[in-house]
């Protein structure tokens, strides 16, 4: 199946992150198409080609905008979203080191579309190298007179920021993105009040993943129809998908939405590696449920495909497992980190996610009784559901579906012996 290239059409050309080398590839031309229609008709094109937000959620991005206040009397702002932290997950860090002026182009169309003189791209801390790209693009970009005062003789003004974050799995979270932005500690806030409504220092304010930012110069270009006939119905477009694990290929793969997530292993990924067959695979990054072999046969990568099949699309972190994988380890290693990036705000979190680590850690090295197994479930029924933020249904959805689909893998591990011996000293 040929796919259409819409954000990877020009990463082969080593010189892309210049302004030049963009430039001569029609970079920049749908940001001077946008700048002469109205911002309201801009956001019901974007409505109208489905674009969904790429960072994990997959919220309509046109509707999102639509919840932005006009008449406030406050300043709007909008935020690109890269912090990228999502284990699995390192398609936005490729979007912008190979391709850092279409990141900046889709940013100065969203923000003509809402209204925001000031913009800012957050950045996981640890990403050194797209920030060093991005900053780059941003420098060049006002020394050619397409950022700051009256950008492309349009009379509109717009500055843009790159910031670096700390390392914080949390600030993606576009809540915990803006308390870090304004300086505070990165705690997600209880919503409502939604940042469409008020957001950055308390003004309207949206937050938009650098993938679906960048798809906005194509959309604008080709229009809403042309968007919307690739992909699905429901799930309109390409997605970039992180492919990691057990395969031959690995790397950042750009394919139309309803695409065989099967034939996307073997075409795409090169099939698993070492002649090995598929045990697994998490789709959508370390926060979706995970997918035995078995189960994958009809199943497509786009939104509603995945949730039928009991998993998600997120953020496309896709990781394969071959039969060789320690499922409990996988689960030990995943569960740790979330321990490990918990905000510490909610309890059920802060605290759930240290017993589940443990529970998991002793059950990994053998020492774990048979009613650990039931102890597990309980605990992670409480943490879901019951957390100012997603963290904690993120937190829940490996050992939950580890534990459903893998349950014999965990009982292999148990230590009977220790069970009778619990149950003989409750007598």
């Amino acid at each position: 199946m040929k796919h259409h290239r819409i954000l990877t059409a020009n990463f082969h050309h080593d010189d892309q992150h210049k302004l030049s080398a963009y430039e001569s590839r029609s970079g920049y031309q749908a940001i001077r198409k946008a700048l002469k229609q109205e911002p309201a008709n801009l956001t019901t094109e974007v409505k109208d080609s489905g674009l969904r937000g790429r960072g994990g959620a997959g919220f309509p991005t046109g509707v999102k905008w639509g919840f932005v206040p006009k008449d406030s009397g406050k300043p709007i702002y909008l935020l690109n979203n890269a912090d990228e932290s999502e284990p699995g997950t390192f398609k936005d860090r490729i979007l912008m080191e190979r391709d850092p002026h279409l990141c900046l182009e889709g940013m100065m169309i969203a923000s003509w579309a809402l209204g925001a003189n000031w913009s800012c791209i957050y950045i996981r801390g640890e990403f050194s190298y797209p920030t060093v790209r991005m900053q780059e693009a941003v420098d060049e970009a006002y020394a050619k007179g397409y950022l700051g005062k009256n950008i492309f003789d349009s009379g509109f003004d717009l500055d843009i920021v790159v910031h670096r974050g700390a390392g914080a799995y949390i600030c993606g979270e576009e809540t915990g993105l803006i308390e870090s932005l304004e300086g505070n500690k990165g705690q997600p806030r209880i919503k409502p009040p939604f940042p469409a409504v008020m957001g950055l220092y308390g003004c309207p304010t949206v937050v938009n993943n650098t993938e679906t930012l960048a798809a906005l110069p194509w959309i604008i270009d080709n229009g809403a129809s042309a968007y919307r006939a690739i992909g699905t119905e429901k799930s309109p477009g390409t997605k970039l998908f992180s492919a990691s694990g057990h395969i031959n290929k690995p790397g950042v793969y750009e394919v139309d939405l309803g695409y065989s997530l099967l034939e996307f292993i073997e075409n795409e990924c090169g099939g698993v590696w070492k002649g090995r067959e598929l045990k697994a695979c998490i789709p959508g990054g370390s926060s979706v449920p995970v997918m035995p072999a078995d189960k994958l046969k009809g199943v497509n990568l786009d939104y509603e495909s995945l949730a039928e099949a009991g998993t998600m699309l997120g953020s496309g972190g896709f990781i394969v497992m071959d039969d060789t994988t320690d499922m409990v380890d996988a689960c030990a290693n995943l569960q740790h980190f979330y321990t490990h990036e918990s905000c510490g705000q909610c309890t059920p979190c802060r605290e759930g996610a240290r017993w589940v680590e443990s529970m998991v850690n002793r059950l990994h090295r053998g020492q774990g009784a048979p009613s650990d197994l039931l102890v597990l479930q309980n605990v992670t029924e409480q943490i879901g559901g019951h957390t100012i933020c997603p963290f904690g249904d993120a937190l829940i959805a490996p050992i939950q579906s580890f534990l459903m689909h893998y349950r014999g893998e965990f009982e292999e591990k148990l230590d009977i012996s220790l069970d009778a011996q619990i149950g003989a000293n409750n007598v």
